[in-house]
């Protein structure tokens, strides 16, 4: 008896000693020095954008895409299938303006590419900015900067812990897509002026181009694909298969001087490079080269990711939106530049990876909104679609205001560029403050009389008003509800926000366009890849709007100051 008594004795020592073995050894590796800390945060973070990218590419030209692009994106890296943006209206700025700052336009204050700004009486950008002087382009172009962003974006929170020894730089064909990523502390943005065909950027940043960027414009990189033609990289019978014939009858021919068809000659019209040139060129995946080029020559001239201050790099390639505005989603054109940018996110990743090592970089890939199909497209397959013009929109709501209250001047008009236009510009209608208060009219009252008015055009599906926006959402279980909140700034936003059905397009645009809040255009890739990232493929809801804080979690960094997004921690590695 005293023999198993004296046995279990032991065995409970034993058993207590090797638990403050394990204990201790698991504290010493809670405990990292300052310096191992630090030496795991990777060189460099890259933001790789595709405007007007759909997620459902992914899935339709997947088989096409070579194994160092996309693919390895998503063979390495973290994807998440239903992948949403949770505002409206789903525009490049709103986008770009969420991406690094974790933030929905209702706190970054970008709600629109563009908008009237009430106090100066003008149409305004996401990023004009008349303090400012434009860099290696003509005087008469505008400034631009990151002023009118309401918060701080991933780059500015790494500057701010590094003291600024961090590099961040933004680079797309867009200003708003160069500018809105990288923030208001960034080194630098570069964009591409279509009126000088070069790099430009603004005094904003620096007083004069670095010399290696006046080298690169010197060279007139897109000067060398004037007359160049673009035709399919594929054989034609795989673009039959999964986009239909080429130039189909819903196809809006353009009115400048290329071909609606394979082959595209880039000219223009022109018979030299000039703006009708460099407009024309936007349209063709060939203004992804440039960036890419550029982009190269930013890495090395810069010398990111060489040290152990994290620098950031964002791109975004834009000539997938305007390809895709002006075929539509369904074009073989749009498949070809979908195939392309594969290849031309190949070329970055490789480069990268000789430059700084893809185990020292963490990369995350998205879109800032996808594209309705062409209405015309979807209302001959049966799925009613249709354009609501913007002329018979307002005739209907100023007869309904003039029924109501025999006036006509109770819709606010700023100058757009030198006309003076009635004031609806992203599914918003503004008021004139001036005349309601000479008259005494309740604006939400008026909201009403708006709301019903515009509910009478056929197409138009629902209306939201200021005060009902400004009193919060009744139903966190209605999306369309949800995301109107999610978009809507008090000083930036109008006082009434219209829907329209899904398949049809609000007010006059090009051939195919985006900005709804149907899952067409709110449904876009988020991928994550690198260092303390968990590969695969994931169902749960996310957004782009979880990129920055995401990053900021596994880099150790305080997220961006207005950050709603949440941390994707299903993919973080324990």
């Amino acid at each position: 008896m005293r023999r198993m008594i004296l046995r279990l004795l032991l065995r409970r020592t034993l058993a207590l000693c090797l638990l403050l073995v394990l204990v201790a050894a698991s504290s010493g590796q809670r405990r990292p020095q300052p310096d191992n800390f630090r030496s795991k945060r990777p060189r460099l973070v890259l933001l790789i954008v595709v405007d007007q990218f759909r997620y459902d590419y992914l899935e339709r030209f997947g088989d096409l895409f070579v194994e160092n692009g996309l693919r390895r994106l998503m063979r390495e890296g973290a994807s998440w299938t239903q992948s949403n943006y949770d505002h409206f209206p789903t525009y490049t700025a709103p986008g770009h303006g969420t991406m690094m700052t974790g933030a929905y336009p209702a706190e970054t204050g970008i709600v629109g590419n563009e908008w009237p700004d009430r106090v100066t009486g003008k149409k305004v950008s996401s990023v004009s900015d008349t303090s400012v002087k434009l860099l290696g382009a003509g005087s008469n172009e505008t400034g631009s900067s990151p002023r009118r962003l309401m918060s701080s974006t991933l780059g500015d929170e790494l500057r701010l812990v590094t003291n600024d020894r961090s590099k961040v730089i933004g680079i797309s064909k867009k200003d708003r897509s160069a500018i809105l990523p990288a923030g208001r502390r960034a080194n630098a943005a570069y964009w591409f002026s279509s009126t000088a065909g070069s790099i430009v950027s603004s005094t904003y940043y620096f007083e004069q181009l670095p010399a290696w960027v006046t080298n690169f414009n010197n060279t007139r990189p897109v000067d060398q694909y004037f007359g160049k033609k673009w035709e399919r990289l594929l054989p034609e019978s795989e673009y039959i298969k999964r986009a239909g014939p080429d130039s189909p009858t819903w196809e809006v021919v353009t009115a400048s001087g290329d071909t609606n068809a394979f082959p595209h000659t880039v000219t223009g019209g022109a018979t030299a490079p000039g703006p009708a040139f460099y407009f024309a060129f936007d349209h063709t995946p060939f203004s992804n080269e440039v960036v890419l080029s550029f982009t190269q020559q930013a890495i090395t001239n810069e010398q990111l990711g060489q040290d152990d201050d994290t620098d950031v790099l964002t791109v975004s390639f834009s000539a997938n939106d305007y390809v895709g505005h002006r075929y539509g989603p369904y074009s073989q054109e749009a498949m070809d530049v979908t195939l392309r940018v594969d290849r031309q996110i190949a070329t970055l990743l490789d480069f990268v990876q000789t430059k700084v090592g893809l185990a020292n970089t963490l990369i995350a890939f998205t879109a800032d909104h996808g594209v309705a199909p062409i209405p015309e497209h979807a209302g001959a397959i049966g799925l009613g679609g249709a354009r609501i013009k913007a002329t018979d929109l307002l005739a209907a709501i100023r007869a309904g205001i003039k029924a109501r209250y025999n006036a006509d001047d109770y819709i606010y008009k700023f100058d757009d560029n030198g006309v003076w236009r009635d004031g609806f510009m992203n599914g918003n209608i503004y008021f004139n403050y001036t005349a309601l208060e000479r008259d005494k009219v309740n604006a939400e009252e008026l909201a009403q009389v708006v709301g019903k008015a515009a509910m009478s055009v056929p197409g138009v599906a629902r209306y939201f008003t200021r005060g009902q926006l400004l009193r919060g959402a009744t139903s966190i279980t209605d999306p369309i509800e949800r995301r109107v909140l999610h978009g809507f700034y008090p000083q930036r936003s109008g006082d009434v926000v219209l829907i329209a059905e899904p398949f049809k397009y609000l007010g006059d645009t090009i051939t195919a366009t985006h900005g709804s809040a149907y899952s067409y255009d709110t449904n876009v890739p988020t991928i994550i890849m690198g260092p303390g990232v968990a590969p695969g493929r994931y169902f749960e809801s996310a957004t782009p709007a979880d990129i920055a804080p995401t990053l900021s979690a596994l880099l150790g960094l305080t997220a961006p100051s207005n950050t709603t997004g949440r941390v994707l921690i299903e993919a973080l590695r324990k």
